[in-house]
């Protein structure tokens, strides 16, 4: 069994460090605190009565049920996140002897968790401030309860110390997280109810969604508005002068987990937001072709993509791509470059023109055939064409959800597969931009001679 905190732990400390305590505690005696939670559970957090200071709202109150683990402040920038870290920290200090704050840096810790505006030395109630020792990187309540502090830098340490309860910042932003989270929960073994807070801005990535997931998460989400009481007219003219009406402010202010693939070239929005319908006539039409190595189903898919322009505008109109024999495709090609009164095909040639060239002749394909031979990687063939659906100049014509899937979950740093939809998507994107004129026959009888 656990023994209870030693109320007397002061009395280890060195004289310096005794006094350097008391002459803390002097001077947070002298200035001004307030308590954070008043008696009204459901409290909007306004002064009323003897309260007359803003505090505590409701959502800034733990869970009152004794089932969960996780309670996720997925909020927006300014809503108090830290401040409810903080004054959590401070109460369960009075019954949990050990406790892990851990921040994405050593800085990140000691400048917001501990010193900032709303950190647990700047707002200690006078006769429960804890001691500092940076050296050790760890907090003494007098009390004996003891906070130590973790970088999520280096998951490794985490690995071995045990704590009762833990309190991550920011931890949606940790490039290390599933590490770091994975080795807390091994420590966190200590009480009968393991407890863990994170305060953090979303972002959208697996362990984040797994959180939310999981039965024994509270999710709490507040827009920075709630907060506005709180916070100076400089924040609101410029952080919310900047993100309101963006995508990244459903993000930043109002705590919204966004769906997009973190280092995916494409959004959603980029595609839904410029949906439009058939226009009546295109000025070129070009069915796009990337073929795959192999007809085996394990193989890479054949991109067969038909796309049109009008003018600076291009329409995406079908797409064909799928797993074909080799005279497969060319007669799917064949079928769309019909259908769409096509003028030309584009196909990529990188593993052998002939080939590819030879078998679309030899399955009756009779149109003109444009080579695209690939000398830079897909990545940068592609960020031309994502520009422009980030300018509105890309419409789909109707839902094409595996293309539009594999455009807004392909990440190039980490895709092992190629995006064979993309890249016949790319090629004739990149054909239409070059304005070339439908093809006709030269009269000789026009040509003027050249001196």
């Amino acid at each position: 069994m656990t023994s209870p905190p030693a109320t007397d732990a002061y009395r280890t400390w060195s004289p310096a460090a005794q006094e350097k305590a008391l002459q803390a505690l002097r001077e947070r005696t002298t200035k001004e605190w307030r308590p954070f939670y008043c008696p009204d559970p459901v409290c909007d957090g306004n002064p009323h009565g003897e309260w007359e200071w803003n505090h505590a709202r409701a959502d800034q109150r733990p869970p009152t049920d004794n089932d969960w683990l996780v309670w996720l402040l997925m909020s927006g920038r300014g809503t108090g996140k830290t401040r409810t870290g903080t004054e959590f920290v401070h109460r369960a200090t009075k019954k949990l002897p050990r406790i892990a704050l851990v921040a994405g840096t050593s800085t990140d810790a000691r400048e917001v968790m501990l010193e900032g505006e709303s950190g647990i030395l700047s707002i200690a109630p006078p006769d429960h401030r804890p001691f500092y020792e940076p050296s050790k990187k760890r907090l003494t309540w007098p009390n004996g309860s003891v906070a130590t502090l973790y970088s999520a830098e280096e998951p490794d340490r985490l690995r071995g110390p045990e704590h009762y309860l833990a309190w991550l910042d920011e931890p949606a932003h940790w490039p290390l997280v599933q590490e770091c989270w994975d080795n807390l929960l091994f420590g966190l073994r200590l009480g009968s109810r393991p407890r863990i807070i994170c305060t953090t801005t979303p972002k959208s990535r697996p362990w984040m969604k797994e959180l939310i997931a999981d039965s024994r998460t509270r999710k709490v989400s507040v827009s920075t508005y709630a907060n506005l009481a709180n916070l100076s007219p400089v924040f609101a003219e410029r952080v919310i002068g900047r993100y309101e009406g963006t995508r990244l402010g459903r993000q930043e202010l109002h705590g919204e987990l966004l769906t997009d693939v973190e280092g995916a070239l494409w959004s959603w929005e980029m595609i839904e937001e410029n949906r439009e319908p058939l226009p009546d006539s295109f000025d070129r039409v070009i069915v796009a072709i990337d073929p795959a190595g192999s007809a085996k189903k394990s193989a890479d898919e054949t991109g067969i993509i038909v796309a049109g322009s009008v003018g600076n505008e291009c329409y995406i109109l079908e797409d064909r791509s799928g797993h074909y024999s080799p005279h497969g495709w060319a007669k799917a090609a064949e079928s769309c470059y019909h259908r769409w009164d096509a003028d030309a095909y584009v196909a990529e040639v990188n593993f052998g023109a002939d080939m590819v060239i030879s078998n679309m002749r030899a399955s009756g394909i009779e149109g003109r055939i444009i080579e695209q031979r690939s000398a830079r990687g897909k990545e940068l063939r592609a960020e031309p064409v994502v520009g422009m659906y980030e300018q509105g100049k890309i419409h789909h014509t109707e839902t094409f959800e595996t293309l539009e899937a594999q455009q807004t979950e392909w990440v190039p740093s980490e895709s092992r597969n190629s995006p064979d939809r993309v890249d016949a998507l790319v090629f004739a994107v990149t054909e239409l931009q070059k304005r070339r004129q439908k093809a006709g026959m030269a009269n000789p009888a026009n040509l003027r001679s050249v001196s």
